[in-house]
């Protein structure tokens, strides 16, 4: 049996723990299908 999951990840301004996200996501037992950022308008350098 595969599992398909996606992991949706709310983001605004927050660009110091992004990678720490990402890096806690990619070293689950079981990879995400699919990992979709949402940016909410970021003023700072989130967008990189």
């Amino acid at each position: 049996m595969t599992l398909d999951i996606s992991v949706v990840i709310p983001l605004y301004n927050k660009n110091y723990s992004i990678v720490r996200c990402l890096n806690s996501v990619l070293y689950q037992t079981i990879l995400p299908f699919e990992i979709i950022i949402v940016n909410d308008g970021s003023t700072d350098d989130s967008l990189v």
